[in-house]
């Protein structure tokens, strides 16, 4: 189906997209600063892995879901350091980018 968003397509990031709207400003700006220092320590770690080469394509979906950020689109989009968070986290591999999807989740029950 062409009309889903590529974050519909995953249980747990729809969940923690619609945790994220539902947060106070002041929350999202913390929790987006923190998102960002997790994609920044996971990258450093698989730079530092030699013996595995990892998946880096982030696949036709998320690009168009970049380019829909940048277009200002979403609702996430119109929150500066989210929209960072977001553009940031969507160049992990895909299975990363579902465990902090995960883990926003597992936080907020």
């Amino acid at each position: 189906m062409f009309d889903r968003r590529w974050y519909d397509s995953n249980e747990s990031t729809q969940r923690a997209l619609g945790i994220l709207k539902d947060m106070d400003e002041n929350q999202r700006r913390a929790l987006s600063r923190d998102l960002t220092a997790v994609v920044k320590q996971i990258k450093e770690l698989r730079s530092e892995e030699d013996d595995e080469e990892q998946d880096v394509s982030i696949g036709i979906d998320r690009v168009l879901g970049l380019y829909k950020i940048s277009n200002s689109r979403r609702w996430y989009d119109k929150v500066s350091i989210l929209s960072y968070a977001m553009k940031t986290m969507s160049t992990l591999p895909r299975e990363d980018f579902y465990n902090i999807m995960e883990g926003i989740t597992a936080s907020a029950k």
